[in-house]
């Protein structure tokens, strides 16, 4: 059981890491957690699985990180074995328009980790929005 919590905490600071990366725009952290086959369905894709990277790279060569922040609730982890999980938890995206208002964007996520030669690859999500 003492190891499951320190994988499952593992697991919630990868995932904390990989959504820093998405709203800072950082693609080499983002492109270095993930496996380069992974999948997704989210709002985007427009009910389509997409695989690969190019995907998403296209919305990170577009955004402009500007003043946005993200707050992680209801987090849940389900152990798949030693070697996989699904990190399941609402994101709350902070942000601030042109005039300065403040806005929050709802999300709620899933994501799949799975472990090769020791690190952790994220290989598939499911993002639905829900603003």
């Amino acid at each position: 059981m003492a190891d499951d919590s320190r994988i499952v905490n593992e697991l919630l600071a990868l995932t904390q890491r990989l959504l820093n990366a998405i709203v800072t725009g950082d693609w080499p952290t983002y492109a270095a957690f993930c496996d380069p086959s992974l999948t997704c369905f989210e709002p985007e894709a427009r009910g389509q699985l997409v695989e690969g990277m190019s995907f998403h790279q296209f919305y990170f060569d577009l955004a402009s990180p500007g003043r946005r922040q993200i707050t992680v609730t209801q987090p849940h982890v389900r152990l798949l074995g030693p070697d996989a999980a699904v990190v399941s938890y609402v994101r709350l995206t902070q942000s601030v328009d042109a005039q300065g208002t403040p806005h929050t964007s709802r999300y709620e996520e899933s994501r799949v980790w799975h472990r090769r030669n020791g690190e952790w690859k994220h290989v598939h999500f499911h993002r639905s929005a829900n603003e």
